[in-house]
């Protein structure tokens, strides 16, 4: 159990990690992750899903051979970023002063998303920060950057464009009037990454691939579950459709573009769609998701699984009880009360405990 001194705080060290506003965020999780994996004995650690990559931050700044796995190019960059980059702060001074001193222009990312104080329709940013983003855009591909780089100074600007944003901190709709924070001028600061501290690599592919050949001494499962509101289907939250802004910033495609929030067009929902997301059952009538989370934890060459698990997913606790109990011995099952800032022993019934609609998360930890 993790290591509690007499006055109830954790002997797991603080540690910083940096992000983008992300409806997945694990931000508040990762000190009870990291405490409820501390007293194991293992070196190398996947982050099967990353995501936004703060947990793979958390685990490689504790001294983790970490692995971050994610299927979404912005997440990649990201991971390449802070995991891989080697190079002191003061490389990136006088790049990322270059860039913020770049000519604003009228380009892709204008055109779509950029509005002006007086603009009708509801658009992401205001222009003159779109305009910057345009410049900034065309001058980091011209620069002709070696692949850590460039994921440095785009990780940059994504993070600088998340502190001036309108939005509710997704890209699917825009708030109906400019947030305070959008008035602000765009402006990229160097992130803080993870200098000379362990082996780690970054993977971009569907967690089935990854796990293939791999071998961990950690697999941190956190998948993209869907709602368990039947009138909601899960393809509202999908990450593909929330985040599609990144992935164009990363590409730097120009791609096609539908509806109302200019979604790229292979963000569609019949596109980009996520089996650990399913909302229906298969013939059997067990839940889709919940079979694919099972055959992931089976394929993980690894000592240990760790899983997150929020109280708002399909399965009830015995569903994932059940799945667990056939793939190893749980070792460890914890409900996070965010509220009074403790984890503790779960209580097992049919059912989740928050029956006040309250929004909870779990963790499991199992020994294969």
């Amino acid at each position: 159990m993790p290591q509690i001194d007499i006055f109830g705080n954790s002997t797991v060290p603080k540690i910083e990690t940096e992000g983008i506003k992300y409806a997945g965020s694990k931000l508040k999780l990762i000190k009870y992750i990291l405490e409820s994996v501390q007293d194991l004995e293992i070196k190398t650690v996947l982050d099967g899903f990353s995501g936004s990559t703060r947990v793979s931050q958390a685990f490689a700044k504790a001294q983790y051979d970490t692995t971050a796995n994610d299927i979404s190019y912005w997440s990649e960059t990201f991971a390449k970023c802070y995991l891989l980059a080697t190079k002191e702060n003061s490389h990136y001074k006088e790049l990322i002063l270059h860039l913020n001193n770049v000519k604003p222009i009228d380009g892709w990312f204008t055109e779509n998303y950029g509005g002006e104080i007086e603009f009708s329709e509801k658009r992401p940013f205001q222009i003159k920060n779109t305009q910057k983003l345009d410049g900034i855009r065309e001058e980091i591909d011209l620069l002709k950057l070696d692949e850590i780089d460039k994921s440095v100074v785009l990780t940059s600007l994504i993070l600088a464009l998340d502190k001036v944003d309108s939005t509710m901190g997704h890209y699917v709709s825009y708030l109906k009037k400019w947030s305070p924070r959008s008035f602000n001028n765009l402006l990229l600061k160097i992130p803080k990454i993870v200098v000379g501290n362990g082996n780690h690599s970054v993977f971009r592919g569907d967690i089935f691939d990854t796990l293939k050949n791999q071998e961990f001494d950690l697999c941190y499962f956190d998948p993209p579950y869907g709602s368990n509101n039947e009138k909601m289907p899960p393809s509202r939250v999908r990450y593909a459709s929330y985040y599609h802004i990144w992935t164009s910033i990363i590409k730097n495609d120009k791609p096609q573009l539908f509806g109302k929030a200019n979604r790229r067009i292979d963000s569609k929902d019949t596109v980009a769609s996520s089996v650990f997301e399913e909302f229906r059952k298969d013939d059997n009538g067990h839940f889709i998701a919940m079979k694919a989370i099972e055959k992931m934890i089976k394929h993980a060459n690894s000592k240990y699984i760790l899983l997150s698990y929020s109280s708002g997913g399909r399965a009830t606790k015995q569903e994932l009880l059940d799945i667990l109990n056939s793939s190893g011995k749980l070792l460890k099952a914890l409900e996070i009360d965010y509220k009074h800032n403790v984890m503790g022993a779960m209580r097992w019934t049919n059912e989740w405990i928050n029956s006040d609609n309250k929004h909870q998360e779990f963790l499991f930890l199992l020994e294969k």
